[in-house]
């Protein structure tokens, strides 16, 4: 099963929640600037699936969607870009770049989600990308990122999720606590036994939230606000609400999204 399986078909299916990260980005961001969200960028856009749902998801939606991997691209454009209608080819763009020297028109929002930027490991480094982003968002721009942590993040552990037809193993492989440097790795395991081991490998820093905040807001942006998981009263667990905290959590494992205004 594992030969036959395709890594980009698992990782949509285990890892990403186009709906569910579209509505948020978009209701916050009607509710932030006061208008409707019209125009994206999704930064490490991999296979450009949010960018393809989002222009999808109304008739004058359009998204660029960026990534350096030529191969994952074309993935993209074979499995999303080729599923859209005639009109929605129109409006999105897939640019094989560099996101911080890629050349792109302005746009209301930046998605750089799945924690992707955690690849920048110096404060120079992410500082920058902060402000190449804020130089491609429209005057009342706003950028969304997603961020983890939690005690467990500082673990060397496995954390494994079982769907219909596949395991999705998440591996956090080694972890250096004075760098705070990671590598994590995504395995899948099937039914048969058989594996696909490090189908994708990640080499980031764990940066704390006081440090993204600190950043972002030396790069320029007039606020940088944490928006933090909700708790379900009767299960403990996670409600799937987000709303602007200035007081989270002490657990485990969270992920929270962080809204920056231009």
């Amino acid at each position: 099963m594992a030969t036959m399986a395709d890594r980009h078909e698992l990782y949509e299916a285990s890892v990403q929640d186009t709906e569910t990260e579209l509505e948020f980005v978009s209701e916050t961001f009607a509710e932030l600037v006061g208008r409707p969200l019209k125009f994206i960028r999704e930064d490490f856009c991999g296979t450009a699936n949010t960018a393809c749902a989002w222009v999808r998801s109304g008739p004058d939606h359009r998204a660029i969607a960026v990534d350096l991997d030529g191969e994952v691209l074309d993935w993209g454009r074979r499995h999303h870009v080729n599923e859209l209608s005639t009109a929605q080819k129109q409006r999105v763009e897939l640019k094989q770049d560099n996101v911080l020297t890629v050349d792109a028109a302005r746009v209301d929002a930046v998605l750089a989600m799945n924690f992707s930027y955690y690849l920048f490991t110096t404060r120079s480094s992410l500082r920058g990308y902060f402000e190449r982003v804020r130089a491609g968002l429209v005057d009342d721009g706003v950028l969304f990122l997603d961020a983890f942590g939690g005690y467990d993040a500082h673990r060397e552990l496995e954390e494994r999720t079982e769907y219909d037809d596949f395991t999705y193993v998440w591996d956090q492989a080694s972890f250096d606590p004075i760098h705070h440097h990671m590598t994590c790795l995504i395995h899948f395991e099937f039914p048969d036994g058989s594996k696909m081991e490090r189908a994708f490998e990640y080499h980031w820093r764990l940066w704390t939230l006081p440090e993204i905040r600190e950043l972002l807001l030396e790069a320029g942006f007039s606020s940088a606000t944490i928006y933090w998981e909700g708790t379900d009263e009767e299960s403990g667990e996670g409600d799937g609400i987000y709303s602007p905290s200035e007081c989270g959590d002490a657990d485990a494992g969270w992920i929270c999204y962080i809204v920056a205004r231009r």
